[in-house]
């Protein structure tokens, strides 16, 4: 699977460009999810069938990326989400367990770009793209929330 690096900017909030200390291709991480009615696409409202919803699919997709990463971060930084590309191939019923798993396939500056499958048994449900920016937590809830220098602690 090829990565497609997005020409959207990147908010800067207090990170540095260049290389990630800690985070090298290859990173990988695993989350899984056994399916309820409240992972169903009729109780997400995207969709009429008692099956997994995309929505939670994608989340645990999410989920595995930030896996894959959270122990090697310094101090203060995190990762958002910036782009996602998934393929929602096959159903997965309520009872199955489902399991996504993440690779960090390329660093591009603060860019992470993962690869994601999901699977049910042995069967995949799901692949994709999902891109993430390592950035500073404090200044990046700062800006989300409109708080100027002066108001931050």
């Amino acid at each position: 699977m090829d990565l497609v690096s997005s020409p959207s900017p990147v908010p800067s909030y207090g990170a540095s460009g260049g290389s990630m200390p800690g985070l090298t291709p290859g990173l990988a991480a695993r989350v899984e999810l056994q399916v309820t009615d409240a992972d169903t696409a009729q109780t997400l409202g995207s969709g009429d069938v008692p099956v997994l919803g995309t929505p939670r699919l994608l989340a645990l997709c999410e989920a595995a990326t930030v896996a894959a990463t959270a122990t090697r971060l310094p101090p203060g930084m995190t990762t958002v989400g910036t782009r996602v590309e998934l393929d929602h191939s096959r159903p997965t019923p309520l009872g199955r367990t489902v399991v996504a798993e993440a690779r960090l396939a390329k660093i591009d500056g603060r860019r992470l770009l993962f690869e994601v499958v999901a699977r049910d048994d042995a069967t995949v449900v799901a692949e994709g793209r999902v891109e993430r920016v390592v950035l500073n937590r404090r200044d990046f809830l700062a800006k989300a929330l409109g708080l100027t220098e002066s108001d931050q602690p």
